[in-house]
């Protein structure tokens, strides 16, 4: 071989090993943020949101007593409306779950499977009764609140009801919810004010078993009836 010829293989060696060092280097970095993707996506995810089970019963009772107060809702109540949120094979009831905790539940009458009553203003809605499926109750931990979890569930539960049929959704917000968030949070995703009840969860109403959690056994809460149009 000539020095030439030498020479050129030396060169293409050479650039070879650069080649295949920066091909390591790019493989590596790859596999670095394939993992740290992995890691965020597993830390964003602690954070599930799930269809309701019936072994979340007691958990969710538990939660609703702490915020809403005593006599809130016993397991013959759930298990009727955990009945209610289910058509044609869709459960529009959810959870939230972190780290295996209950943190929070949106519990949704199907449309067509619940009854009218005094607070629904429905010659305000612009729908058919029928068509109108029920936001019965939205509650968060306080531990879990600032997590955008109500929003979370609501787009879940919305997501089953139209899967479901439902033309809108109503449901009644207690307006003096912590830093009246339960009303916030439903006219951010889209709801608009119908009407406003005072003492719709007064105990005449709910059962002398029920302690409200502001004013104990004489409930003044007001319930915001809204409205959210899909």
């Amino acid at each position: 071989m000539t020095k030439g010829v030498h020479w050129v293989i030396a060169k293409l060696s050479q650039k070879f090993n650069i080649v295949s060092f920066r091909l390591f280097c790019y493989a590596k970095l790859a596999c670095k943020l394939t993992k740290m993707t992995f890691l965020a996506i597993k830390k964003k995810n602690k954070n599930m949101i799930r269809a309701l089970q019936q072994d979340d019963f007691k958990a969710v009772l538990e939660l609703g007593e702490q915020v809403h107060g005593q006599g809130y809702m016993d397991m013959d109540e759930l298990t009727a409306i955990y009945h209610k949120g289910i058509k044609n094979g869709i459960n529009a009831n959810f959870v939230a779950i972190e780290n295996n905790e209950l943190l929070g539940f949106r519990l949704t009458y199907a449309a067509g499977k619940w009854q009218q009553d005094q607070w629904c203003t429905v010659e305000q809605w612009g729908f058919d009764f029928i068509d109108v499926c029920y936001f019965k109750s939205n509650t968060i931990a306080e531990h879990g609140r600032g997590k955008g979890l109500g929003g979370q569930l609501l787009q879940a539960s919305k997501q089953a009801v139209m899967a479901q049929g439902a033309k809108a959704g109503v449901s009644h917000l207690w307006q003096q919810s912590p830093n009246n968030a339960a009303v916030r949070y439903f006219t951010k995703a889209g709801g608009k004010l119908i009407k406003q009840h005072p003492q719709r969860w007064h105990q005449r109403h709910m059962g002398e078993d029920y302690i409200c959690v502001l004013c104990g056994v004489d409930c003044h809460c007001v319930a915001c009836e809204m409205l959210l149009i899909f």
